[in-house]
């Protein structure tokens, strides 16, 4: 998936006044457990530490605001019931999309912390989320630049023999 990294402190803050204020875009191809009925839908619930595990994160009423949105791209019916979803951040909270897509019952592929039991791996080891598009403005130019990246071979092979 995508990263951006700043090569100055000037490219730094640039960058996380981006995040901050919500004017970067980013998007998000999620592979999840169950058949999301909803076409598309947004996630809206604070996100906290973990009262039980301090280093995952949770759903919490005292959390942050957190909202996840998201759009069905493709259904799988075998190996088993899965959904392709494009999910859009419209905040930035630790592990986010992770544990709102647990929250509401269907956690990402092969992801174990949030959800997954190991049993129903799929493929790869790694969880099955990758980092689609980013969009942010130049922190010297000001120009917008929006890159896209397709998906790895991993995830691609697991949903082109369904498209």
């Amino acid at each position: 998936g995508l990263l951006v990294f700043a090569r100055t402190e000037e490219g730094f803050y640039a960058l996380s006044d981006q995040l901050a204020d919500r004017s970067m875009g980013r998007t998000y191809i999620g592979l999840v457990e169950g058949d999301v009925t909803e076409e598309r839908g947004v996630v809206d619930a604070p996100i906290g530490r973990s009262v039980k595990v301090p280093t995952m994160m949770a759903v919490k009423s005292d959390g942050r605001p957190a909202r996840t949105g998201y759009e069905v791209i493709q259904r799988i019916a075998k190996p088993r019931a899965l959904t392709l979803l494009r999910l859009r951040l419209e905040t930035g909270r630790t592990h986010q999309i992770r544990v709102h897509l647990s929250a509401i019952g269907h956690p990402v592929v092969n992801d174990i912390r949030y959800g997954q039991r190991r049993d129903k791996r799929l493929g790869e080891e790694r969880f099955f989320l990758h980092s689609e598009t980013l969009s942010f403005d130049h922190p010297i130019t000001g120009d917008r630049i929006t890159t896209q990246v397709d998906l790895p071979n991993d995830i691609a092979s697991l949903v082109a023999p369904h498209a």
